[in-house]
């Protein structure tokens, strides 16, 4: 007769995650929500304008230009990079989008998109292959594209007007259901990034890398390609959210698009995805973009402060997120 051994339970701290380390992981996720809903819910009862159809439909708008760099943003920071050139980036694609506008509107659209993936393959090979630091890489990518805007509009002196009769103005101009086509644009780009992050291989690659990038090419994951590809995503994105700007505005203006790239990463991280890669959602992202334009917002219905106190409060609840997320990031692991 053989007799039977008792399942011993795991030793304590390992095995199945705290309630502490859970909450922490849940709060990480979901705390820019949770602010997101405490001011919105506060602003609608502090100002009548606020929550009308008309003042959300703004805020999504305004809010759809900067999501669609933020998303590409998010991979890149994922991947534990990051994209210094998306703001002149986006300016460069809004500049050639209004110029191929003159000649159609496939010129209005290829044209961007090809310049500004370029731009971001060859910081992708560089900074994947060369083994550079994304940080250098990605500055001289700013540098490159906004001389390159300046040199095609006469550092800024020549600004391209988007034909009347085009129908690319129709891209941002027009609306669905009494909604903007950027915002629906967005949603189908969110739920598309969101399905590649948690749905595919690729996604699983992008977390592996940032987790711990060494570990990942031991493991055979392609962490090359990996990242190539989501520096190409970046530009890409940046390029066609300039491109909608462009469409938007129906011209090319040199001037926008600056300081755009911190504003990326701050949603980004807003969002609940780590600096150091390796954790995040694009629902994340997404969400601190709008908590950016809403603090925007507020500050525009309460009139008496200037634009300057966007920064200063962005700021604010930026390095509080970053704080919190460190010390979220500690009680996890243990």
């Amino acid at each position: 007769m053989t007799g039977s051994v008792a399942p011993t339970a795991p030793p304590a701290g390992q095995g199945v995650p705290s309630t502490g380390a859970r909450l922490a992981r849940v709060a990480q996720r979901q705390g820019a929500l949770v602010i997101l809903v405490v001011a919105v819910l506060a602003a609608t009862f502090a100002f009548d304008s606020f929550g009308t159809r008309g003042n959300l439909t703004n805020i999504g708008l305004q809010a759809s230009f900067l999501a669609v760099v933020a998303l590409g943003m998010t991979f890149v920071i994922m991947t534990g990079g990051i994209d210094l050139s998306v703001g002149s980036v986006f300016a460069l694609g809004g500049v050639l989008a209004a110029w191929g506008a003159q000649y159609g509107t496939w010129a209005a659209l290829l044209v961007p998109l090809l310049v500004c993936g370029a731009i971001g393959l060859a910081q992708g090979l560089i900074i994947a292959r060369g083994g550079l630091p994304p940080f250098i890489v990605t500055l001289a990518g700013l540098l490159f594209a906004r001389g390159v805007l300046l040199l095609i509009s006469d550092e800024g002196a020549t600004t391209y007007k988007v034909p009347v009769e085009s129908a690319f103005r129709t891209l941002s101009q027009g609306s669905l259901l009494g909604i903007g086509f950027p915002i629906w644009l967005v949603v189908i780009a969110f739920v598309l990034g969101g399905i590649v992050l948690h749905r595919t291989s690729y996604g699983a690659t992008v977390l592996a890398i940032g987790g711990q990038e060494d570990a990942a090419d031991l493991m055979g994951l392609p962490v090359v390609r990996t990242k190539i590809i989501a520096y190409v995503t970046s530009g890409l994105l940046a390029g066609f959210g300039g491109m909608l700007m462009a469409s938007y505005t129906s011209s090319g203006v040199t001037v926008l698009g600056v300081g755009m790239e911190l504003e990326a990463i701050a949603a980004v991280v807003l969002g609940g995805t780590l600096l150091t890669g390796g954790a995040g959602t694009v629902l994340g992202t997404l969400v601190g973009v709008l908590l950016l334009q809403v603090i925007m917002n507020v500050i525009n219905q309460v009139g008496s402060l200037n634009s300057n106190w966007q920064a200063v409060v962005s700021g604010t609840i930026l390095l509080v997120v970053v704080t919190l997320q460190q010390w979220l990031a500690r009680v996890q692991r243990r």
